[in-house]
């Protein structure tokens, strides 16, 4: 009788071919990773050029990851790169066993003849890594996602995270070497001692960037005042210098009020136009002429403005993240920071502790995007209520023990005629009228200063104090003795303006 043959075969037991068989390949390309490194050891070019674009967890071989490291080193200590000398590094590391040998790297270099390609064969181990990160964060969000005891919202948040880090082709490491880190921040002052002007974003005032150098990337600047003093109408007019004149791109989250009466202040202040007149539509034909013409500029600024209510500081982080792939913003303004909501497990906890979350998240998000973000908050009573001088401290912000914690910078806002006082408490008791101090109570990276700012009311803004050059009782005089003028100077001395309207902050 014939022999049947079962249909159940024994498992194959070699690791190769169950990989095949049954299992998935991480995705890798370990033969353009023997020619890229092969091609570095023979071609100085070759580095030049893939040296900013891998990294060491880029290679799917741990011993390839070991040669790139030495590579970085010698080019690091701007050392020769070659055969010989990543051999001895390889060896003082005690790595040359690890990856082969002398054998093996005379095995690289044999595989190219040159540099040619190099950049696209990087690119696509990249890609490849990026792949792997991909599945390795899918992989963890899954097993998060039927963790119960997990929130959605901080889930979201991390998923976001993680997912952003990969597009900017940049996986966050969990240290850096102090070498490392003395190269990137002489790289920096360099940068800084060829560049004219601001290591950081200028504010447009000049007092105000002598003494940040502009605003810093990473920074979290606070900026308090009490209800009416300007807060609004001050980053505003930061928004503007920055967009308008420097045509750097800002975002400003508004939380109070509308995008449409954000840009409305915004025409007012840029055309010299009263708030009123914009309102009404009451327009004579050549306020018309100067304000197509005035606003153009306003027009093709890179100023991204998002008016959602109630944001919870996870939509921030999401839409920041996205501002900043999508348009390179180079700074965040947040109006203002006591009307966002902290959102997931936090929005039980009192509100001390939900406004701690929220600023601590502000100040990741800051170094997370790498620019600098400035958040307007509330003062308390206190300031209203104490006796003698009104000008804020450091103690007049409300839940202040976590925004001072966190904030790189915190400033007031102050203006003494808005206590009906009518001159500044300096020995010169110089007038205070059409005057504001921009206050730096707290500076992490520098020194601390009070200063001047001329605050134009009916137009809601504020300049520098040197652009004073025409007395708000003067421009009064020519309001009301020369009602007809030609448009022009109508428009440059500000005729048409209401002198009795003060914009609302």
């Amino acid at each position: 009788m014939e022999k049947v043959q079962s249909s159940f075969q024994k498992p194959n037991n070699d690791p190769q071919i169950v990989s095949f068989e049954r299992g998935k390949l991480p995705p890798q390309a370990i033969d353009l990773e023997e020619v890229v490194l092969g091609a570095m050891m023979i071609d100085k070019k070759g580095v030049d050029s893939v040296i900013d674009i891998l990294h060491p967890d880029a290679f799917y071989k741990e011993s390839h990851q070991y040669i790139f490291k030495s590579i970085i080193k010698l080019f690091e200590n701007t050392e020769p790169i070659d055969l010989l000398t990543v051999s001895a590094k390889l060896k003082t590391d005690g790595k040359l066993e690890k990856v082969g040998g002398d054998y093996y790297l005379i095995q690289l270099t044999q595989k190219v003849s040159s540099s040619a390609h190099i950049e696209y064969h990087a690119r696509i181990i990249l890609q490849k890594y990026i792949q792997r990160s991909l599945i390795k964060i899918s992989t963890e969000i899954i097993e998060d996602s039927y963790d119960e005891t997990i929130d959605v919202f901080n889930l979201l948040d991390s998923a976001e995270s993680k997912l952003y880090d990969v597009n900017q082709g940049n996986i966050k490491k969990s240290t850096e070497t102090a070498q490392s880190l003395v190269i990137q921040a002489k790289k920096k002052i360099e940068e800084i001692s060829n560049k004219d002007g601001l290591s950081g974003v200028p504010s447009g005032f000049s007092e105000l960037d002598k003494l940040t150098s502009g605003w810093q990337p990473s920074d979290l600047v606070i900026i308090a005042a009490r209800p009416g003093m300007g807060k609004t109408a001050l980053t505003l007019s930061m928004a503007r210098n920055i967009a308008v004149s420097n045509n750097i791109p800002v975002a400003f989250f508004s939380l109070e009020m509308s995008s449409i009466q954000l840009i409305t202040r915004l025409i007012s202040s840029e055309t010299g136009l009263s708030s009123e007149k914009l309102r009404t539509g009451n327009l004579e034909k050549f306020e018309w002429e100067q304000l197509n013409v005035k606003v153009s500029a306003l027009e093709n600024a890179p100023l991204y403005i998002d008016d959602t209510p109630s944001l919870s500081i996870f939509d921030l982080r999401a839409k920041a993240r996205r501002l900043s792939s999508q348009y390179g913003i180079k700074l965040i303004v947040i109006d203002y920071l006591q009307l966002m909501t902290a959102g997931g497990s936090n929005k039980n906890g009192n509100r001390e502790q939900e406004i701690s979350t929220i600023s601590r998240n502000l100040k990741a998000l800051a170094k997370e995007i790498n620019v600098p973000v400035i958040a307007l908050s509330q003062l308390s009573r206190a300031v209203e209520t104490r006796g003698g001088s009104k000008r804020p401290i450091l103690s007049d912000l409300r839940e202040s023990g976590a925004i001072e914690q966190d904030a790189d910078i915190v400033s007031f806002i102050y203006r003494p005629e808005y206590y009906k006082i009518d001159e500044w408490d300096d020995e010169e008791r110089t007038p205070s009228a059409g005057q504001a101090e921009f206050i730096v109570a707290k500076h992490r990276n520098g020194g601390l200063n009070n200063i001047k700012l001329k605050f134009v009311s009916n137009l809601g803004k504020f300049e520098n104090l040197d652009n004073f050059d025409t007395p708000f009782e003067f421009q009064s005089k020519i309001n009301k003795e020369s009602p007809k003028v030609n448009p022009d100077q109508a428009f440059e001395s500000g005729a048409y303006r209401d002198e009795n309207e003060e914009m609302p902050f």
